[in-house]
């Protein structure tokens, strides 16, 4: 069996920067073990895998260890290879996954996702957090991640936390986000209890970004920017109880796998 793959930089309009995405377009679904492996294979922080069912996109993202439910950089990047590899016509994709219904749009040279908001609780700032982060925690909000607020941008670029205490608290990962100076707002995202010590650039913990910064700064179009070592920008918008996260991607590799 041959597998056509393509490697995307999804967030960004140039090589080497961004978030780096392997997709797979399938005819027909894998077993989830052999899916898991070619995850593991390729040891990007997201493996996309993508079966046409009707009129819809069904859509799995797994990191090199587990699946996850919603993945926001895979998703651009799919519909990249989606609308301009596989030459999908029109100007929408819509998918299904785990976490129900999404859609990507083509919108002046972009891709946007829809995807859900996902507003998360306040919760009181654990010890525990403080130590794994090695810095203050001004708030704290829980939801499928946890989410810290630092006093500024300068404390999110400067954040090395301690990656097995950050595996031992709640939630799939860690958000660590403030006020940014040229942006709205920047944000780290670190989650070593799913293979992924920093991932580069994570359009689903916008889905809690989102709804925080558009409480907090009083609007709903914000601008973003993820400041990993990588870095990507993301133009962000609350709409009711959906988000819409924008961005480019570039192909930068493509082969196929043998089986």
């Amino acid at each position: 069996m041959h597998l056509p793959f393509h490697q995307i930089d999804a967030f960004t309009s140039r090589p080497f920067s961004g978030n780096p995405a392997m997709v797979y377009r399938l005819d027909a679904w894998l077993a989830d073990s052999l899916m898991q492996q070619i995850a593991a294979e390729h040891n990007l922080a997201e493996t996309a895998f993508v079966v046409r069912e009707g009129d819809v996109w069904h859509i799995r993202w797994f990191t090199p260890t587990t699946e996850v439910p919603l993945c926001g950089h895979a998703t651009l990047a799919t519909a990249h290879v989606l609308f301009e590899l596989y030459q999908e016509p029109g100007e929408r994709l819509d998918f299904t996954c785990q976490s129900g219904a999404l859609s990507v749009a083509r919108e002046a040279g972009r891709l946007v996702l829809d995807f859900p908001a996902l507003p998360a609780a306040e919760v009181a700032v654990s010890v525990e957090l403080e130590q794994a982060l090695g810095m203050p925690v001004l708030a704290a909000r829980q939801g499928n991640e946890l989410l810290a607020v630092l006093e500024s941008e300068q404390a999110v670029r400067a954040c090395q936390p301690d990656m097995q205490a950050l595996a031992k608290l709640p939630g799939l990962g860690v958000i660590v986000t403030a006020a940014g100076l040229k942006h709205d707002f920047v944000s780290r995202y670190f989650a070593p209890a799913i293979g992924i010590d920093e991932d580069p650039v994570t359009g689903s913990t916008h889905c809690l970004l989102i709804p925080y910064w558009a409480e907090r700064l009083g609007k709903t179009e914000l601008s973003a920017f993820q400041c990993s070592a990588r870095g990507g920008e993301l133009h962000c918008r609350l709409d009711g109880e959906r988000v819409k996260i924008a961005g480019q991607a570039v192909l930068v590799s493509k082969g196929t796998l043998f089986l």
